[in-house]
């Protein structure tokens, strides 16, 4: 167990992005009614997750990390979990199969409720109100009742969590991952996609391998790894009174685990060494992950690196790192090489997303896909160039036919946004998108493991 920590020793640091409620009181009641509400998930889970991603680590495996920006209380619909549930097994199949290699499948659900913002205000015309800090904290519409942090919100998140975890688990385990369906896995909308042939072509190489299993008595009767799957899930520890609500103690180990989710990550406003976020996590055994943007600094990384992860352990500590197209190659491999230098024991994961947001000329947010796709190579061409493992990539993508980030095979343009945009925060990969950039990353995939230079010239 940590020395000096326990789930409450948080609030004795400077904390950053979280809201002030009116009534603490009120906060009070619900915090103590979540501290006896079940687990949504368990130790053993956690730590099975953290093996994998010390497989990730040693580049034995790859990552794959997606689903809402922020989830919402209107979008909850066992279909939407279904749809981003779907569409993550089918890059997963792409990359397994493509690349040879295991993938590790974490979504962003069943927690991802709450988003750090630029600024506590937002103005509208004359009027100032609480900025939206997602559904956990407030709600969407422009009105002075709607932006008040409501603390009853947070057994909502938790009642809602434990419904997506449950769907979740029945997928997973049910059959409806089973391999032998992985005909039934293309959505309606990719099916016309110039990406079809692509997919369908695979799936047909996949029924024959496992036609050829069968053959040789290894079916879906007989080896569960054929019809389950492992899936994890994943948010940023953001509202550290529900995250320690959460925390209980493992009773085969006597260490803290957070059971909100099985992996926890801090972002990049609140990673600072002195604050409530890292005092949090430090104490917890999860896997954990942390955002590094532009302005992280090599020295300062390397000194988060030991509190979060002193033992040094594999699979304990992932870095995602968001740098934007423009800058990856120019910020990303200082960072790598001094990790690889300090024989850190880390796993490295690109977020494309967050660094790659632009205003378009339509007024609509969006990252356009050619951004996107030109972060994850350089992602590769860095670690390539390092000699250390590219381990995995982090999107905020959805199963839903949106239409919020431009570009990719189907051509969604700037006046396209408008159709479809569903989000309640930052634009998401649609998941005609998100397969077509599981192709394009199963080819680097393969690179990475036949070469040990750069793809392409950094410039």
């Amino acid at each position: 167990m940590t020395s000096n920590w326990t789930p409450k020793t948080w609030r004795d640091k400077p904390i950053l992005q979280v809201p002030t409620y009116p009534d603490q009181s009120k906060v009070d009641e619900v915090e103590k009614t979540l501290s006896t509400m079940p687990p949504l998930v368990f130790a053993g889970e956690a730590r099975s997750l953290k093996k994998a991603m010390g497989d990730v680590s040693q580049g034995k495996a790859f990552a794959l990390m997606g689903g809402d920006c922020a989830e919402s209380f209107a979008e909850f619909h066992p279909n939407n979990i279904r749809d981003t549930f779907r569409v993550l097994l089918q890059m997963a199949v792409v990359l397994a199969f493509g690349a040879s290699m295991p993938v590790v499948k974490i979504g962003r659900l069943a927690g991802q409720f709450a988003k750090p913002r630029s600024s506590d205000t937002e103005t509208q015309g004359d009027i100032t109100l609480a900025s939206y800090r997602g559904d956990m904290v407030n709600a969407m519409p422009f009105t002075e009742e709607d932006r008040v942090p409501d603390p009853e919100r947070l057994i909502r998140v938790y009642n809602q969590s434990a419904s997506t975890l449950n769907l979740l688990r029945a997928f997973a385990q049910g059959g409806y991952a089973d391999l032998h369906k992985v005909h039934q896995w293309n959505l309606d909308f990719v099916a016309d996609s110039p990406e079809a042939a692509s997919y369908h072509g695979l799936a047909e190489r996949l029924d024959e391998t496992l036609k050829f299993m069968d053959a040789c008595g290894l079916n879906a009767a007989n080896t569960p790894q054929l019809r389950e799957t492992a899936f994890y899930t994943a948010h940023e520890a953001l509202l550290l009174n529900y995250e320690e609500a959460l925390t209980r103690v493992d009773s085969t180990t006597g260490d803290w685990y957070d059971t909100s989710a099985h992996f926890l990550w801090i972002g990049d406003r609140t990673r600072q060494l002195d604050h409530a976020h890292v005092e949090f996590l430090r104490g917890i055994k999860n896997p954990i992950g942390m955002k590094c943007g532009p302005s992280t600094d090599p020295d300062e990384m390397i000194r988060i690196i030991d509190t979060l992860n002193p033992e040094n352990e594999p699979g304990r500590l992932t870095l995602i790192s968001r740098m934007s197209s423009e800058k990856v190659l120019e910020l990303l491999p200082p960072l790598v090489r001094r990790v690889r230098d300090e024989g850190r024991n880390v796993a490295w994961v690109c977020d494309p997303m967050h660094g790659n947001v632009i205003k378009a000329s339509s007024g609509y947010k969006t990252r356009p896909f050619e951004r996107i796709l030109t972060e994850v190579r350089g992602f590769f061409d860095v670690h390539n160039a390092e000699g250390t493992h590219a381990g995995g990539i982090h999107l905020e993508m959805t199963g839903q036919n949106v239409t919020e980030c431009t570009g990719g095979a189907m051509a969604i343009t700037d006046a396209d946004l408008s159709a479809r945009y569903h989000t309640h925060c930052d634009p998401r990969l649609n998941a005609q998108q998100a397969l077509e950039l599981a192709f394009l990353l199963a080819e680097e995939l393969k690179e990475a493991r036949n070469v040990q230079t750069p793809i392409r010239a950094a410039s």
